[in-house]
C-alpha cells in the first residue's frame, strides 16, 4: 500500500523550473530518504507533499489524500521543516502543550510529559524557546511533530543540532516506528545516517529523481557505498575527476 504517491509532478518558480515530471511512490512501513544537493528541489517536494505549496501539475497524494485538502494532510502526518523553530513566545512545555490543543488530543500532560522526557528537555520546560539552545529548539520540534503518533512522518534534516546521543537516540526511536509498519519520508545531507536507516533511497538533482532504489540493489548496480552513488548520480564523471 502507497502512502506517499506522486506522479508527474511539475513545480516552477517564475521561469527556474524546480521539479520536473516527478514521479515516487512511498510504501507503508518504509523508511525512505531523499537526498540531493542543496538547491535540487528537495525542500520543495516536502513542502508540497505536506500542503505548503500547490503544484504546477501533476498528482500527489499523502497518506492517501490529496494535496489539494492540506489541512486533512497536516492533520494526517507529523511534520519537522527545515530551519523552523518551535514559537519563541512559549516555554517548550506551552509549545507542546498547543500542539496537543491544536490537534485535540486527549491525555495532553501524559503526552507533553512524555516527549520533553524523552528528549530530556524536562528540565528546561518552562524556559522561553527563544532562550532554548538550538539542539533544545529541534527537541521541541521532533516531539511536536511525535506527539499524535502519526502513521506517516515527514523530515526535512530531522538530526541536524543534535549531539551524538540524541543522533542515536532518535534514529533507534524512528527504527522502532518503521518496524511498527508506520513510515518515514526523510530529507537529509547525512548520508552514513541513512545507509543505517533507510530501506529506500532516491537522489534528486536539477528537479529530477536520478536514481532510486534500495540501498542494496543500489550497490549491486553501482559497487559502490552510498556516498559514492550519490556522487555519480549528481555529478556522473566529474565527480571523480581530479
Amino acid at each position: 500500500m502507497s502512502v506517499i504517491e506522486v506522479s508527474h509532478l511539475t513545480k516552477s518558480f517564475g521561469q527556474n523550473k524546480v521539479l520536473d515530471d516527478i514521479s515516487l511512490h512511498v510504501g507503508e512501513g518504509e523508511f525512505f530518504g531523499l537526498f540531493g544537493a542543496n538547491g535540487a528541489g528537495k525542500t520543495t517536494l516536502l513542502r508540497i507533499l505536506t500542503g505548503q505549496l500547490a503544484a504546477d501539475s501533476g498528482e500527489v497524494r499523502t497518506a492517501g489524500i490529496l494535496i489539494s485538502d492540506p489541512i486533512a494532510v497536516k492533520r494526517a502526518v507529523g511534520i519537522v521543516p527545515e530551519a523552523e523553530t518551535p514559537p519563541t513566545f512559549l516555554t517548550a512545555r506551552e509549545a507542546l502543550e498547543l500542539t496537543c490543543r491544536i490537534r485535540r488530543l486527549d491525555d495532553v500532560q501524559g503526552r507533553v510529559d512524555r516527549w520533553l522526557r524523552f528528549f530530556d528537555v524536562d528540565t528546561r520546560s518552562d524556559v522561553l524557546c527563544r532562550d532554548l539552545s538550538k539542539g533544545q529548539r529541534q527537541k521541541v520540534m521532533l516531539a511536536s511533530a511525535f506527539i499524535h503518533e502519526p502513521r506517516l512522518l515527514l523530515l526535512d534534516e530531522a538530526f541536524i543540532n543534535l549531539d551524538p546521543i540524541y543522533q542515536r537516540r532518535l534514529r533507534e526511536y524512528l527504527g522502532d516506528l518503521t518496524g511498527e509498519g508506520r513510515t518515514v519520508f526523510m530529507c537529509t545531507h547525512l548520508l552514513d545516517l541513512a545507509e543505517k536507516l533507510c530501506t529506500r533511497v532516491a537522489v534528486i538533482d536539477g528537479g529530477k529523481i536520478v536514481a532510486e532504489g534500495t540501498i542494496e540493489e543500489l550497490r549491486s548496480r553501482e559497487g559502490e557505498g552510498l556516498e559514492e552513488i550519490f556522487m555519480r548520480a549528481v555529478d556522473g564523471e566529474n565527480a571523480h575527476a581530479p
